[in-house]
């Protein structure tokens, strides 16, 4: 009986021991927990879709997943009811944009806007991340558009270089927080061919793009680009206007919708970001959507 009171002694010390060691070790690591700051963590959802509207935005179909497009302008506000405001005309694009692989984007699309195809190529070259890691995200796109009217003056020696535009873009983002998402967006358009000898090839342009949700499936969406003129006799640049939409974004499942107000007719990089026509300040403003659907090809 003695022997076995002793034995139970024994036992109790040891776990009493290994409690003592097991609250320090716990106690231990939870001030190391709160002497290490958290490891940087890679922001993702900057905005919803890869387009703010028209401009680009830094998100990039996932790899292995086929993206379908459709967007859609009606003709201008101030047609007046004769035009029922617009909704008797109308501009469509349609595209496929597929993930190779989680950095890397192309994409290829079809416009009703002077007949242009138009082929890309997204690359993300820095992600933003959290706890004093990378403040913003940073990605490059390089697009090349081919007009396919008939030429002006068939008469004449044309070529197929004529009809190529290029453009080339670095998005850099922020988001800021759960709600608001920010971006300034560097663009270089290039012209091949251009009307007179006073016309700009080349051409810069500064967009700015934003995002702010509403709720968890809603979002409110802007951007604006702004054309940088060299060359003030530039009969390209002084006929246009800059480029501003504003939009909502609906995201149903699958699907993402957005709706907005644009005074830009095209929806390929070349014609909002350079050949926009109409100023918001006569309602020259186009009604449109934009409708896409994702599909998983590769797990």
């Amino acid at each position: 009986m003695v022997h076995f009171i002793t034995k139970s002694k024994n036992i109790l010390s040891v776990l009493f021991l290994v409690g003592i060691f097991t609250t320090e070790a716990q106690d231990l690591e939870s001030l190391l927990e709160e002497a290490i700051p958290d490891k940087p963590q890679p922001v993702f959802a900057t905005f919803k879709s890869s387009r703010v509207i028209n401009l680009q935005s830094p998100e990039r179909v996932a790899a292995g997943n086929l993206e379908f497009r459709i967007s859609h302008r009606f003709g201008p506000l101030n047609g007046g009811a004769y035009q029922l405001w617009g909704l008797d005309q109308s501009s469509i694009r349609m595209g496929l944009d597929y993930g190779i692989s989680d950095r890397i984007m192309i994409g290829f699309g079809r416009s009703t806007y002077q007949k242009i195809y138009d082929g890309y190529v997204k690359y993300g070259i820095l992600q933003q991340h959290t706890n004093g890691g990378m403040p913003v995200s940073v990605v490059g796109f390089s697009s090349i558009a081919v007009s396919t009217l008939h030429f002006a003056d068939p008469t004449r020696v044309n070529y197929f270089s004529s009809r190529l535009t290029y453009v080339n873009q670095v998005v850099i983002a922020r988001k800021f927080n759960e709600k608001l998402s920010l971006e300034i967006v560097p663009s270089w358009v290039h012209y091949n061919l251009v009307t007179t000898k006073n016309d700009q090839n080349d051409i810069a342009v500064i967009g700015f793009g934003g995002r702010y949700k509403l709720g968890k499936r809603v979002s409110i969406n802007a951007e604006y680009n702004y054309r940088i003129q060299a060359n003030p006799n530039a009969t390209n640049l002084n006929q246009y206007h800059n480029s501003f939409s504003i939009g909502v974004d609906l995201e149903t499942g699958g699907h993402v919708f957005q709706f907005q107000l644009t005074n830009s007719l095209a929806m390929v990089e070349k014609g909002f970001l350079t050949e926009t026509t109409d100023s918001w300040s006569t309602m020259g403003v186009h009604l449109g959507f934009n409708i896409t659907r994702e599909f998983v090809l590769k797990k």
